[in-house]
């Protein structure tokens, strides 16, 4: 265990505010982004994330000493946005691009030519099974190691290497599809009447 995640969760246990502030700081940007693909409505995904803080709040003073931080929340996010989803508030809906920096060296048609790319991944990604969502964007989009990342989602490390490996193959297939849907929409714009 990294040593000031190991500090950080004293600090939790013993109930210091600062440490709370420290936890959200360091591993609220990875959740909202856990989230915000793991939910079909930007509302939900919002609200799941307040309810994951409000968790570790809750939880914060019974936590084990040697609590792996980031996978408990996690945990609790993934769980939480898998009772919403059983639950009759979430109605799939498709999904949307992520706000991009735009690059200012990148000329015009690259900028367009980037968001179009990014915008069809995240479509891709939004239409993939949840199963093959949760492992592509905890490993690849959030960069959590495939040992938390098979704690997570309660797979054993093998059980997760072949999830990655179909989610990829899924994710490139969809993908794809979705170009060659959009080149022929935009050549038929471009022979329109």
């Amino acid at each position: 265990m990294d040593p000031e995640d190991r500090a950080l969760v004293h600090g939790l246990r013993s109930g210091h505010a600062a440490a709370f502030g420290q936890a959200h700081q360091r591993f609220g940007p990875r959740i909202w982004s856990f989230l915000s693909r793991m939910c079909p409505r930007r509302d939900i995904a919002e609200d799941i994330y307040q309810e994951t803080w409000i968790k570790l709040a809750v939880h914060a003073p019974r936590l084990l000493p040697d609590t792996d931080l980031p996978a408990w929340l996690y945990t609790v996010a993934r769980n939480l946005a898998r009772s919403e989803r059983r639950s009759a508030r979430a109605k799939p809906t498709t999904g949307t691009p992520s706000d991009l920096v735009r690059d200012t060296s990148a000329s015009p048609f690259d900028w367009a030519l980037a968001n179009e790319t990014q915008g069809l991944l995240e479509q891709a990604l939004a239409e993939l099974p949840l199963p093959f969502r949760e492992v592509l964007v905890l490993v690849v989009v959030d960069g959590v190691d495939h040992e938390r990342a098979a704690a997570i989602l309660e797979l054993s490390p093998d059980a997760l290497r072949q999830r990655l490996a179909r989610a990829r193959a899924k994710l490139a297939e969809r993908h794809e599809a979705l170009a060659r849907a959009s080149a022929s929409a935009r050549a038929i714009q471009r022979s329109g009447p």
